[in-house]
């Protein structure tokens, strides 16, 4: 899917949503959603098209409008038909590969929200149980030892903060990043 045939599959869907919610849309408010300066081939003359725009329209109305009709549009046909969806994103996947008016509309950030693996929780439970491991071995050894806690936890403290900071700026942990390359090769 190119990114004119990603507008064209939104634009189409926000054009429906509109008639299903009786809401007008005219042709000039379909055509601002292809504006673009960086894509003559989804919009051939952004400047026109704007100074047109803005001698009409109110801007921050027509972005709550045209952002609750892309909502409204998703849930329904999240609803309808699941390929329809995946259609969906793959057009705001392509389309935030540029700078493209539409993802304003569509609140690419929220609108579009990442899908997490089944197993995400276990990880997060996973990662749970061994910090309450790590922290129940150092008490372990702290009494073993006759050190007292006090002195145990708060370096234990600032090791897992740096560990998860650096482990957040890598954007994952390096065994993760060595199994993804394994099994690109």
């Amino acid at each position: 899917m190119d990114t004119k045939q990603a507008k064209d599959f939104l634009v189409e869907q926000a054009a429906t949503q509109a008639a299903i919610e009786n809401l007008p849309l005219s042709d000039l408010e379909k055509r601002m959603m292809y504006f673009t300066e960086s894509d003559p081939d989804s919009c051939p003359d952004p400047i026109s098209l704007h100074e047109e725009f803005d001698a009409q329209y109110d801007t921050p109305d027509y972005e709550a409008k045209m952002s609750q009709l892309f909502e409204h549009a998703r849930r329904r046909l999240r609803n309808e038909d699941p390929e329809r969806t995946r259609n969906w994103d793959e057009a705001v996947g392509e389309l935030k590969k540029g700078d493209h008016y539409i993802l304003i509309l569509l609140n690419a950030d929220v609108a579009i929200r990442i899908e997490r693996p089944k197993h995400d929780f276990l990880k997060l439970i996973g990662t749970a149980l061994l910090l309450i491991a790590g922290f129940c071995l150092a008490a372990l050894a702290s009494e073993k030892l006759n050190i007292d806690f006090r002195y145990v936890f708060g370096p234990l403290v600032i090791l897992v903060t740096v560990v998860w900071a650096i482990l957040k700026g890598t954007g994952g942990p390096p065994i993760a990043e060595f199994l993804a390359r394994r099994k690109r090769r």
